[in-house]
Order: structure tokens, then C-alpha cells, then sequence
């Protein structure tokens, strides 16, 4: 799957004692580039720009600490939106019977890009893929970039999933 971060090691354990999991942490940009750090909480509730500010100033103070980073750079914390990036296995999993793209570091049945759904994650971490009325099995080794799609089936079920929560309140 995708490299870690060369920050991960410092900043994910902070994070995570926070009560958040660690979506994905990446550079973008060479010039005044950007640390985003896209999270999620660990009981799965909507992430609020609260979330983000306190893990924000919780970040800075450990890169202000460590000072990791040459130069200039910018920090973004957010969510990592209905259309996340799917990093873990766990993820996967997660998000069985949805639609996703899948890019490979290696070819998979001669070819590298997957649209479609994902069914399951077998007892061997291979991600089990249907596109085009074909199963693929996919080697999470194998993932460079995988990403939720944004479907009305998505949307339904993130809607359903907070309707939930608002009458169990």
C-alpha cells in the first residue's frame, strides 16, 4: 500500500491519543508546500471543525517542537470527506459493497486502474473487486492510491448512518 509518511511516526501517535485515527498524511506542493492531515474519530462521529483546530494546534506544537520541516510550509487538518482515500486494509473492509477506484504499483491481469465495487477482503489481504461483471483479486500490497466514489448509494448510507445516531442521542 501507499508509503508511510516520513511524519507518521511522530505526529500519528499524538493523533491517536486525541481519540482520532489517521486518514492520510501528505506533502503537496515543493514550493510553501502543504502538510494535510486528513482524520477521523475513533467512535466514527462527523468530524467538526473543532476536531480539526484542536489537533491542529496539538500537530504545530509538536512540529514547532521537532521542527521536522525546511522552510516555510502551510497545515491543513480535515476530514477526509464521503469520497476518502481508503489507506488501510481495515478501510476496505469498512467499505464492502461500495463503489471505489483502485490504482496499482503493478499490473493486476494487465492492467493497473480499477472502477468498480468492492466485495470483501479475503483471509490473503487481496481486496475482491467487480468491474465489468469480472472479480478481480487485488493484493493490498499492490495498491498505490485507492479512493472511495461518491455514489447516491454512498450518500444514502452516510445519511441513513446519521439519522441514526441523531434519534440515539
Amino acid at each position: 500500500m501507499q508509503k508511510q509518511h516520513p511524519l507518521q511516526k511522530i505526529l500519528e501517535p499524538v493523533i491517536e491519543k486525541m481519540g482520532y485515527d489517521t486518514v492520510r498524511i501528505i506533502t503537496i506542493g515543493n514550493v510553501n508546500p502543504t502538510l494535510q492531515i486528513m482524520i477521523e474519530r475513533k467512535d466514527r462521529e462527523n468530524i467538526t471543525v473543532d476536531d480539526c483546530a484542536a489537533v491542529s494546534r496539538a500537530v504545530s506544537a509538536l512540529l514547532d517542537e521537532k521542527d521536522p520541516i525546511d522552510g516555510r510550509y502551510n497545515l491543513e487538518v480535515s476530514s477526509p470527506g464521503l469520497d476518502r482515500p481508503l489507506t488501510k486494509l481495515e478501510n476496505f473492509v469498512r467499505f464492502a459493497g461500495f463503489e471505489a477506484k483502485i490504482e496499482t504499483d503493478t499490473e493486476i491481469e494487465k492492467r493497473k486502474r480499477f472502477k468498480g465495487r468492492i466485495l470483501r477482503v479475503d483471509e490473503n489481504e487481496n481486496i475482491i473487486f467487480a468491474m465489468d461483471e469480472k472479480e478481480y483479486s487485488i493484493p493490498f500490497d499492490a495498491v498505490a492510491k485507492a479512493k472511495l466514489l461518491l455514489t447516491d448509494e454512498l450518500l444514502a448510507a452516510a445519511a441513513a448512518e446519521a439519522g441514526e445516531e441523531e434519534i440515539e442521542e
